[in-house]
């Protein structure tokens, strides 16, 4: 197996343009935007690479938005997948599977946080913890962030701090969203530290001014991802833990993308030193298995309506083999130290990155922890005017011509490779966008294009 770039077919190749147009027949509009622009077929994957069914091999800065935490084909991961589905699948009744997992998951779960409901998807892990959290607190109302994402589903979609929510009719009362701590792009012009976290000032008054004062939870990501791998200051999160006890709410940390290694520790809020009252969990968690979950204490898992029997279950949830899925990839991120890997690679990448920047007027800002890496690509570094959108699909498509797939087509750049991959396949991935960085430099008008 190839693990390191190999085109040798035009992008899309020929058979992959033949297998994406029998799919785009019957499929609905509405996928993801990456799969679309690229038009590409997959065949196969394996740790840090995909290979299309052109024979193509590409690099992966992609992970399927973080997903693919043991990257591709994982022989643990697909061993123990396999082995169960030949014996148990469906069902929350007790197994030996269930318990281990229950068992390595509090194992790592941050602070005090031992108990755990497992779901399918993040928006229904998120909507368990408001419920939690409303039966704790015996109120109502949210606090969620400006660039933050907790899901689609109709009980989260208010969270959502961006204009992607609008045209879905009314949202659900009590939902408030304040500025998060973005501080290349902050929304009041000033500079951290000097600013005294002034966007969290401003956001509890802004709740204090328009709520009913019944605030049951923050929800806040500790780094962002949907808004780019925002990576705030590391006195942020306590600064929002602080005025979540102001506010008599309870702080929920949505880990979905930070958890499990991939910010170089296991949890995004441990740079911070804050403990949150609940984390919700996904995406790298099962490492492509359909998985997400809630983490709470012994006191916090005992409130009423949510703990009484079925209250809190899912038909899926922590099913037999979404067990074995977890149990594997903690056992693995644990056994190849991957959230060293992480960090170690992670700096590598991050070092490289500031390189270019120095070379490229366009490259404005960048940023990350571990494997959650940000880039923006502007006009002018005063302004920090985006580039125009055809620009940025130009740097996507020249960079799958490359062999490297990234989610490069918004003027945010979002990095997010496997937490297998290692030092010689950054390096080359790298090295790929120095060359699409160069193409944009000699070959575009990316000051004026849009």
């Amino acid at each position: 197996m190839a693990d390191l770039p190999k085109i040798t077919t035009t992008i899309p190749g020929p058979k992959s343009r033949e297998i994406f147009a029998e799919e785009q027949r019957h499929i609905a509009p509405g996928r993801q935007r990456i799969s679309l622009l690229a038009e590409i077929a997959f065949d196969h994957g394996q740790g840090a690479t995909l290979t299309d069914a052109d024979g193509n091999v590409f690099l992966d800065f992609f992970a399927g938005v973080a997903v693919a935490s043991l990257g591709h084909a994982h022989p643990a991961l697909a061993g123990a997948i396999g082995r169960q589905a030949g014996r148990l699948m469906v069902g929350t009744f007790a197994t030996r599977e269930r318990a281990e997992a229950f068992r390595l998951l509090a194992s790592v779960a941050p602070g005090k946080l031992k108990r755990a409901h497992l779901y399918s998807g993040g928006a229904e892990a998120v909507e368990a913890a408001l419920r939690l959290a409303r039966s704790a607190t015996k109120r109502h109302e949210v606090v969620a962030f400006w660039g933050g994402f907790h899901g689609k589903t109709a009980g989260v979609l208010g969270l959502i701090g961006d204009e992607s929510k609008q045209g879905y009719g009314p949202l659900e009362g009590g939902r408030y969203s304040i500025p998060y701590a973005d501080c290349y792009r902050c929304p009041f012009k000033l500079k951290h530290p000097e600013c005294g976290l002034y966007c969290v000032e401003f956001g509890e008054k802004q709740v204090r001014n328009s709520s009913a004062g019944a605030v049951a939870a923050i929800v806040v990501e500790p780094m962002q991802g949907t808004a780019g791998n925002v990576i705030p200051p590391d006195d942020f999160m306590p600064a929002v833990a602080a005025m979540a006890r102001r506010l008599g709410a309870l702080l929920v940390a949505d880990e979905m993308i930070t958890g499990f290694g991939r910010t170089g520790r296991w949890w995004g809020v441990e740079h911070s030193g804050v403990t949150p009252d609940i984390v919700t969990v996904g995406k790298g968690m099962g490492s492509g298995f359909p998985l997400s979950g809630v983490l709470m204490s012994d006191e916090l898992g005992r409130a009423e309506p949510f703990a009484k029997p079925s209250a809190s279950s899912s038909s899926y949830g922590g099913n037999p083999l979404a067990a074995t899925a977890l149990a594997a990839t903690i056992k693995t991120i644990e056994d190849e130290k991957l959230v060293e890997n992480s960090r170690r690679v992670g700096a590598l990448m991050l070092a490289r990155l500031l390189e270019l920047k120095e070379k490229y007027e366009f490259l404005g800002d960048v940023r990350g922890r571990g494997l959650m890496i940000g880039l923006d690509l502007v006009r002018d570094r005063e302004s920090k005017r985006e580039l125009g959108r055809g620009v940025m699909e130009t740097i996507f498509k020249e960079a799958l011509r490359r062999g490297l797939l990234i989610m490069g087509y918004f003027p945010r750049v979002r990095i997010n490779p496997p937490l297998v991959i290692s030092a010689a396949q950054a390096e080359a991935g790298i090295a790929i966008l120095d060359e699409v960085f160069a193409h944009v430099r000699d070959h575009l008008n990316w000051r004026e294009a849009d």
